[in-house]
């Protein structure tokens, strides 16, 4: 017999999604035939698939061993630097500023150095972390930015952070700013651009359009100028919704795609970037749910440090005293 107390991360999970995790070599169908015969109970009671668990619950386990062990196998995060630039942390989110050229996760071709590799490196070198004391939990990123775009990207450092995080984002309440540099003037100092955007998942790309598609969602982009240089503008945007790929191909649509872009702009020449100039620089949260167990980010703003592609452009309009850094805000 085997017992596994249910701490604050495990809590509010069904039993069911809770035992993939903390028991990733217990077959689903076992899982649920040893559910049904009462060979895994909670308390001491027969437990049902989708019961929520408490912390403070035990669940206990009347299996062989074999679909019990831990893997042995050392975590590839370790492998990796903790290599990320901070933007703000506390007890419960990590907010990081993703430089261009980074995966957030993994793909086909890279599978060692990416963000979250090296957020949870650096968790557990800071004892923040460690997954032998975790049973279902493991710190997520809540959002995704492109590889080839910087950026902040949100971080949960406990399962109630990730599921308020994410509801957060779904619901819309947090607000994410934009830099970028299009080429050429735009046609207005301030404009929102209105659209219909479709995916080609054969190319990878996507296609925004002044009329309606099959298939096809809005699209809402809000830019202002902030400063032109005789051949290209810099721009705030602000999403209003958020698609795919939606400023660079936005923008491109009306005839101003990103420096660097090479999708939605032109093949790349020599001698410029190789990322597209477009970073997510800021966010801004509304007001929170008050029995939230991250209320108090309610209307705090964050910003990135720095712009990677500002020494390129611009330079004059990110002096300090133009573009000052963000305030402190650490709690």
């Amino acid at each position: 017999m085997k017992e596994l107390l249910i701490g604050e991360n495990d809590a509010g999970q069904r039993l069911d999604k809770f035992l993939r995790k903390a028991c990733p070599d217990l077959p689903a169908s076992l899982c649920y035939k040893y559910i049904r015969l009462k060979r895994i109970k909670v308390d001491g009671a027969r437990a049902h698939p989708e019961q929520k668990l408490l912390a403070g619950q035990r669940v206990r386990f009347y299996v062989s061993d074999e679909f019990l062990g831990g893997s042995e196998e050392k975590p590839l995060f370790l492998s990796v630097s903790p290599s990320i630039r901070v933007v703000y942390e506390d007890a419960a989110v990590l907010f990081m500023d993703k430089p261009a050229g980074l995966l957030c996760h993994e793909d086909a071709k890279e599978k060692r150095d990416t963000l979250i590799n090296r957020m949870l490196r650096y968790l557990y070198d800071q004892g923040g972390f460690d997954p032998q004391n975790e049973q279902s939990f493991t710190p997520a990123l809540c959002n995704r930015i492109d590889r080839n775009t910087q950026g902040l990207v949100m971080a949960a450092k406990t399962a109630a952070a990730q599921r308020e995080l994410c509801e957060a984002i779904r619901l819309r309440m947090v607000d994410k700013r934009y830099l970028c540099v299009a080429r050429g003037r735009m046609p207005r100092r301030r404009d929102t651009l209105a659209g219909y955007h479709s995916k080609d998942a054969g190319r990878s790309e996507v296609l925004i359009t002044p009329y309606p598609r099959a298939g096809a969602k809005t699209a809402v982009t809000e830019y202002r100028v902030l400063d032109f240089d005789g051949e290209r503008s810099l721009l705030e945007v602000l999403l209003h919704t958020g698609r795919t790929h939606q400023i660079r191909a936005h923008l491109a649509s009306i005839g101003h795609p990103l420096e660097g872009d090479t999708k939605y702009g032109s093949a790349h020449t020599p001698g410029r970037p190789r990322f597209q100039a477009l970073c997510s620089f800021a966010l801004r949260f509304h007001p929170l749910p008050e029995e939230w167990s991250i209320a108090y980010l309610s209307g705090r703003e964050f910003q990135a440090n720095s712009v990677d592609f500002a020494s390129r452009y611009f330079p004059d309009y990110f002096r300090p005293d133009v573009f000052p850094p963000p305030r402190a805000t650490n709690r």
